[in-house]
């Protein structure tokens, strides 16, 4: 998964497309960050904070009894297991220390299940830095418990009450925001998604996972790489980062994504936040509201990188319905013991149904990122068993 240029394309897809007050400062982090990466004083910092705050490397966990339930060895990336519970820590960390490096004293952020949110106070908290975070009205009652996070955290949540009132208006009021104080705020974007250099670099910054995966699975496997590679994908960054440790290899790809909210499988070829890839729409081309009962994946576009690979055919993406969801949800945890966050559980009920469907092989080997945990998602749960 190659750099993709000043322009940021990923074949048709990427670039920038923002207002024209903010292309220097897009211009700014690009270079910023080109900078960064290639300093490996920059690179040792960040990969101490991974290993003695966010609690890197993840384990690589076998789904034992699931596994033999379903005829194939299931490996799962435990992504929920790293500081503040899901894999958004790995990007934030990342980009809480490039904003420090440009002299920003501030962070912007946008998030959808809070996840995105809560990093982004944690490391605005170590770093000593403040932070914003807009978040949608709708997501925040589903959300409260990390809505509290982040205001203990010491952050400020602001509520989005326009349009769908979830991560789509979200990001577009955090954008509209930056533009007021672009020369001392960082906008620390949450997925694989808006204008370039930010695909790319959260990519960058998220490939730790795909890069453990891939040492583990050969510590693991005789094989060495799974057969397949399983992530959900709502902008799609931890499915980004699990992706490009496999890119390389014979492993089969595979994207899961809600199916109230395809970009990819319902959408069509849309300028979005900033960059071009796929949004679902209406007739008219107006985007159109998402909906699924995970808050991180109802989102009606997709990171641009996705959108080549599935153009090109080296992943392929797939959606499940909400009651496959919940139902996998209560597999893993009845069976493994871990309850994972709904957004991660869209990925296992797709191995679920694909091994029961007998679309996986008997004894094929399968790693799943599980890209957070459960606990922020006991009050819908609670809500759905009334």
């Amino acid at each position: 998964m190659p750099d993709p240029g000043s322009a940021g394309r990923f074949g048709e897809y990427g670039g920038r497309f923002v207002p024209e007050s903010l292309i220097p400062a897009c211009a700014e982090v690009e270079e910023a960050f080109r900078q960064a990466w290639a300093d490996a004083g920059f690179r040792r910092d960040l990969n101490r904070l991974l290993s003695v705050y966010a609690g890197r490397p993840t384990a690589l966990t076998p789904a034992w009894r699931l596994s033999a339930e379903l005829g194939v060895t299931l490996l799962l990336k435990r992504e929920d297991l790293a500081h503040t519970g899901s894999h958004k820590i790995n990007n934030v960390l990342g980009q809480a220390l490039l904003a420090k490096r440009m002299g920003r004293t501030r962070l912007i952020a946008e998030t959808g299940a809070g996840q995105h949110g809560v990093a982004t106070a944690t490391a605005a908290a170590l770093l000593g830095l403040s932070a914003t975070v807009f978040m949608g009205e709708k997501d925040m009652a589903r959300q409260e418990l990390n809505v509290h996070r982040m205001r203990v955290l010491g952050a400020e949540a602001v509520p989005v009450t326009s349009g769908s009132r979830t991560l789509k208006d979200a990001t577009s009021e955090a954008m509209r925001y930056w533009v007021t104080c672009v020369d001392e705020a960082y906008y620390c974007l949450g997925s694989v998604m808006g204008p370039h250099p930010y695909p790319w670099m959260v990519r960058e910054f998220q490939r730790v996972i795909g890069d453990e995966a891939r040492a583990q699975c050969a510590a693991e496997l005789p094989a060495a790489i799974p057969d397949y590679v399983v992530a959900c994908v709502g902008g799609g960054s931890n499915a980004a980062g699990t992706f490009a440790g496999f890119a390389d290899t014979k492993a089969q790809l595979v994207g899961v994504e809600a199916a109230g909210g395809a970009a990819i499988a319902d959408g069509r070829v849309a300028v979005m936040h900033g960059h071009r890839s796929y949004a679902v729409q209406d007739e008219h081309g107006q985007i159109l509201e998402a909906e699924s009962i995970a808050a991180g994946l109802d989102y009606p576009g997709v990171g641009p990188e996705h959108a080549h690979l599935h153009d090109i055919g080296r992943a392929r993406y797939v959606t499940v319905t909400d009651d496959e969801v919940l139902a996998a949800v209560r597999r893993l945890a009845r069976s493994e013991g871990i309850l994972p966050a709904l957004e991660s559980a869209h990925a296992v009920a797709w191995v679920i149904r694909a091994a029961e469907g007998g679309e996986l092989p008997q004894h094929a080997t399968v790693l799943l990122t599980l890209s957070g945990r459960g606990d922020k998602d006991t009050a819908t749960l609670l809500e759905v068993a009334r």
